[in-house]
């Protein structure tokens, strides 16, 4: 997995404080909602020198699987076409004039497969941290501050108030806590992850949209990891 690194902050910053035990239980909980919903519509922000790639289209937590649309900004276009991804593989449909979103039914044929790399691409790092979004059990509250997580400011996305909380050190990295940033609403809600990837100047960003999830139909040869 690529080295997270501290990213931005939310419109108040102020600075960093333990978090609340409310705080806490909110953050243990975002990612079991996003598992809880099956799947979440999602628009990651890629960063490159050449130009951002924009990935419009969703995530089943469930089924550990990701389609979207990719389309590039400046002259990073060569990426643009739909995507579809487990944690180990990308399947890529490449597209001159990719839609603005991903077709309900994938096309059947025109996609050609290759493994999901996990380091060295800053577009499959960020397909693999929006599939790593869902977990099927809650985090455990208590422990999250006593492993660094704490609370940052308050923003609003999409006009959600919302709090921005760091997470706290990966389990089999020490040291790491702060460095994934999360928008948490009152109720638990996701609503953006950002995060530093690779050697990237700008942080990948993750928006949860307010756009219906539809359930994403595998393309052909596609074994999600359940």
């Amino acid at each position: 997995m690529a080295a997270f690194l501290l990213a931005g902050g939310g419109s108040d910053p102020g600075t960093p404080r333990a978090l609340t035990p409310d705080e806490a239980n909110r953050l243990a909980i975002t990612r079991f909602r996003n598992y809880e919903a099956h799947g979440r519509t999602v628009t990651i922000t890629v960063p490159g020198t050449a130009g951002d790639l924009i990935v419009t289209g969703s995530v089943d937590y469930r089924g550990k699987l990701g389609y979207g649309v990719v389309h590039g900004t400046g002259r990073n276009t060569s990426s643009d076409g739909l995507i579809e991804w487990t944690a180990t593989s990308a399947f890529v449909h490449p597209m001159a004039h990719a839609p603005a979103h991903a077709p309900a039914s994938p096309p059947r044929s025109g996609w050609y497969s290759r493994p999901l790399q996990s380091s060295g691409t800053s577009l499959d790092s960020s397909l693999a941290i929006a599939l790593s979004l869902g977990n099927d059990r809650p985090d455990n509250a208590q422990l999250l501050p006593q492993n660094g997580a704490a609370w940052w400011g308050r923003d609003r996305v999409d006009g959600h108030r919302v709090d921005v909380m760091t997470g706290p050190s990966s389990r089999d990295r020490s040291g790491t806590a702060g460095n994934v940033r999360y928008w948490v609403g009152s109720d638990g809600t996701m609503y953006r992850v950002r995060v530093s990837v690779g050697s990237e100047a700008e942080p990948v960003v993750i928006d949860f949209d307010a756009r219906t999830y539809v359930p994403i139909k595998a393309v052909p040869g596609v074994t999600p990891t359940r």
